[in-house]
């Protein structure tokens, strides 16, 4: 008995599962032309797409033949990419794409292999709200290529790491924050893609316990970076999920519209694509179904769906497209009309409601009135504050992904205690910073700017155009403004360790380990800076590079801050006329005398900025002897004479660094040249510094041979640079406007 019973059970869960499995087919093949397979395994194929020819008339089951798909077994192809689901109504399909990679190979140091990953259709855009691009290794950088009209157009980013045990306590699992692990959002319009991933030096820095980068497109919340994905594929069939935008044509609705190949089709309507060309179909509303077959779009029955808003669905009736709603006699007459009804209510009439009535009318007409003089206000605000230039600039961006936050002043009054004098943390020469925490216990820097007048509105507006298009780990990142108050407001990340100002004339740190710390902040910012000079499509010169604008986190990492004074140079020029500005001591001599703004006077406010951590002075001070005012000239002086070790801070200097030293001081005085064009790049100076760094691991020759260069070089700077005005915190202001100009994360065929 027991075993019949629970033998029917079987049957009947059988039953259903055959039942559910034939309703999908039967749902399936209304979406497919007549004779054409509708499905491959368990994906559905909806027309335009298609399977091989029709059996009944031997016409092709697709549109185009870019939608022509091949299904082998149970699998769906698109060429030989693995294709998971089509969806009609968005437009959109998932795939299986390949992860591209390179591993070290024999053990030579030398010899890497990997692949190259190619999708190659123009009916397929890449996602750029659904998919991110990322790299995985500790000593990797990975291209995501775009190939249009013959030209190249890339995105990517850097993950460099020294050990294991710095990735365990700096990175660990499920967050990619750049260590280990990095990823960057992808521009809109991305087709025709290749994907490569590369090695900085073999894996020579990490074969211990990383021999292979990969790099590779993925569909959002479909990819957690693991420790263990350093020694291992992070996906182990090779292969990641990502989503591709279709479209249908090369040419707009308007344009396709009544030609005799027009895609859509009875009840449905056309809409251009966003991210290209050619253009969607979509059922109307009311009317569901596939907008690409004829009849294929049918009606919705509302009344059956409970998709009305009738007093009841015995008083809906369904037409097509739409549906009405409609009285029994019994509802008809005086009272309450509701969904097309009158509904009979007791009416009350009394002396309080008609005293009532007005006192509500006129207290909803107070509160409409000071709510419009707030929004008015606001307004107000925002234009003062240069709102209009900052639309304006934004609707000028083309192909970047990064996005601006627009937060209320509400939120940041909370976030800030109404901006207490308790939680300000700093002051600058634009603003006062605030330590704010949000709704979502995120901590924030809120930088107050001084009022705005008409003379500093696009100043304020470039930091915002500026820093919301860098995404990089060692740049300080804009997370969003505030534009409706009397005083402009921006929120950035929170940098927990003070300036890089403070750690040297302040900590006083001076043992040799944070001789290592001291390094390692340069390169990061030397890298920071190389990024904004080169890693973008319009090159950023900082124009006020100092220890003030260095900000430290909790593991002493530099970050570039305070863009205030940045300008953008546009491709078709090296160098830009402006005003003189920036702080005394750290300013160009060459900007300085010709007012001609390149990024050699960024080089040459780092190498102040160099030496500052050699020595732990400020650049310059009325307060020292005439020789010794300004640093710059006093360091070289001491470095022509063979005297490093008197310049250089009491306890940095010890045997095991002495070499480092005398490097970092040679590199310092090389972008201290006078001339300009005769300093190194910033990616020069980030690439010196990073070798430096890694000196111990991998011996590079003596540096001796660098010093008749040095000799050389120390004889071209200038003295007497800086014997003017008359506060060492004296800074230059002015101000000039120039073009606007898009930027995207990270351009890497520059």
């Amino acid at each position: 008995m027991y075993c019949v019973h629970k033998t029917t059970m079987g049957v009947k869960a059988t039953l259903m599962q055959l039942t559910v499995l034939l309703l999908m087919a039967l749902a399936a093949a209304d979406q497919a032309l007549p004779g054409c397979p509708s499905t491959c395994g368990s994906v559905s194929v909806p027309y335009p797409f298609g399977i091989g020819v029709s059996s009944v008339n031997g016409k092709n089951c697709f549109l185009e033949r870019n939608l022509n798909l091949t299904c082998k077994g149970s699998t769906l192809y698109t060429g030989n990419v693995e294709v998971m689901n089509i969806d009609n109504i968005k437009g959109q399909m998932d795939l299986n794409f390949f992860v591209a990679n390179v591993c070290k190979v024999g053990y030579d140091n030398e010899s890497t292999k990997g692949n190259k990953p190619r999708l190659k259709t123009a009916a397929f855009t890449i996602s750029s709200t659904d998919n991110k691009f990322v790299s995985v290794g500790c000593d990797t950088y990975g291209y995501l290529n775009n190939f249009f009209n013959q030209k190249r157009y890339s995105t990517g980013c850097v993950t460099t790491c020294d050990s294991e045990e710095d990735m365990l306590s700096m990175q660990g699992n499920g967050s990619c924050t750049g260590i280990g692990c990095c990823h960057v959002d992808i521009p809109p319009g991305m087709k025709n893609i290749s994907i490569r991933a590369f090695s900085f030096s073999n894996f020579n820095s990490s074969s211990d316990f990383n021999n292979c980068s990969y790099s590779f497109v993925v569909k959002n919340r479909n990819y957690n970076f693991s420790m263990d994905h350093l020694k291992h594929p992070p996906f182990h069939d090779g292969k990641a999920p990502m989503v591709v935008d279709w479209t249908i044509g090369k040419s707009t609705c308007e344009i396709s519209e009544g030609k005799s190949n027009y895609a859509c089709k009875s009840n449905s309507e056309c809409e251009n694509s966003t991210t290209g060309s050619g253009y969607r179909c979509k059922c109307k509303e009311g009317y569901d179904g596939n907008p690409y077959l004829t009849e294929g779009c049918k009606d919705i029955d509302e009344c059956a769906t409970k998709k009305h808003d009738c007093t009841s669905d015995k008083n809906c009736r369904n037409e097509y497209g739409h549906f009405t709603c409609f009285c029994r006699k019994w509802q008809s007459g005086n009272g309450r009309r509701e969904g097309g009804c009158h509904v009979r209510t007791m009416v009350v009439v009394g002396v309080g409601i008609g005293f009532i009535i007005p006192l509500v009318g006129i207290g909803m007409l107070y509160l409409t009135y000071q709510k419009r003089k707030l929004k008015k206000l606001k307004e107000k605000f925002f234009q003062q504050n240069g709102g209009l230039i900052l639309l304006q600039k934004l609707s000028r961006r083309e192909n970047t992904s990064q996005t601006t936050q627009i937060f209320t002043d509400e939120q940041l009054k909370k976030a800030t205690n109404d901006f207490d004098e308790s939680k300000i943390i700093g002051n600058g020469g634009y603003g006062t910073v605030f330590k704010g925490i949000l709704d979502d216990n995120k901590i924030v820097a809120i930088k107050k700017s001084k009022k705005v007048d008409g003379s500093q509105k696009e100043q304020f507006i470039n930091e915002v155009i500026v820093l919301s298009q860098i995404n990089h780990r060692n740049v300080v990142k804009l997370l969003g403004c505030c534009l409706e108050t009397e005083i402009p407001l921006l929120v950035y990340e929170f940098v927990e360790n003070g300036t890089l100002f403070d750690f040297i004339h302040t900590q006083r740190k001076i043992n040799s380990e944070t001789w290592e710390t001291r390094l390692k902040i340069a390169s990061d910012v030397a890298e920071a800076l190389s990024h904004l000079h080169t890693g973008v499509s319009i090159p950023i010169i900082h124009r006020d590079v100092k220890t003030a604008n260095i900000l430290l986190d909790k593991n002493y990492t530099g970050k570039v801050s305070d863009f205030g004074a940045s300008k953008l140079i546009p491709l078709n020029q090296t160098e830009l006329a402006t005003m003189v500005q920036g702080t005394i001591g750290y300013l160009d001599p060459e900007y300085m005398l010709t007012s001609q703004l390149t990024e050699k006077s960024d080089v040459y406010s780092f190498g102040v900025v160099l030496i500052e951590l050699l020595t732990g002075e400020v650049p310059h001070s009325f307060g020292r002897l005439q020789e010794k005012r300004s640093l710059a000239n006093h360091f070289l002086s001491f470095l022509r004479n063979n005297r490093l070790s008197d310049v250089v801070q009491f306890g940095i200097e010890k045997e095991e660094n002495n070499k480092d030293i005398m490097e970092v001081a040679i590199l310092a005085a090389k972008c201290l040249r006078v001339e300009g064009e005769k300093r190194p790049s910033m990616k020069e100076v980030a690439m010196e510094l990073e070798r430096i760094r890694l000196k111990e691991k991998h011996p590079w020759t003596n540096t001796d041979q660098n010093l008749e260069e040095t000799q050389h070089l120390l004889y071209e700077t200038s003295s007497n640079i800086y014997e003017t005005g008359n506060s060492s915190n004296h800074q230059y202001s002015g101000y000039d406007s120039m073009k606007d100009h898009a930027l995207v994360a990270l351009d890497a065929g520059r």
